[in-house]
């Protein structure tokens, strides 16, 4: 059985026991993650989503937080100044093992789902700041409040 899924922006066509190096995911290596933006599964049967096949998951095992190749990205300016620049970086990736290719019951499977590190930096940054709490009044302030209620 096979599935193509989407993460990262990018789609990838999986199998049990594959190896894919993907866009870094906010996981540690050992941890278990299930990818739910599935596009098509496959094997006895074709199953298109529109745009995702409902229920269907791809379960997979961190490896580990890798580096990818560095891309060197050199800066030429010719005639009159002759100036160069090179300018490089190195992708942050994440290594996984895919395990399971579920067609159905994903959403009572109890795997954390993955999320990129924006998705996790957003939902952090949202869940501070939800319960603000209301700040304690100013002595002076409620001193005064209390003698404009007293007149």
């Amino acid at each position: 059985m096979f599935a193509v899924l989407k993460t990262g922006g990018k789609q990838y066509k999986v199998q049990a026991g594959d190896v894919l190096r993907i866009e870094k995911l906010s996981a540690n290596a050992g941890d278990k993650i299930q990818f739910n933006d599935i596009l098509m599964v496959g094997g006895e049967s074709l199953t298109v989503g529109v745009p995702f096949v409902a229920g269907a998951a791809v379960q997979a095992e961190v490896i580990a937080q890798i580096k990818g190749e560095k891309v060197i990205h050199f800066v030429k300016r010719r005639r009159k100044h002759s100036s160069q620049r090179t300018k490089g970086h190195r992708q942050h990736l994440t290594l996984v093992r895919v395990t399971d290719v579920l067609a159905s019951g994903a959403e009572s499977s109890g795997v954390a789902a993955a999320t990129g590190t924006a998705d996790a930096r957003r939902t952090a940054h949202n869940a501070a700041a939800a319960p603000a709490a209301e700040a304690p009044a100013k002595p002076k302030r409620a001193k005064k409040a209390a003698e404009a209620v007293a007149e």
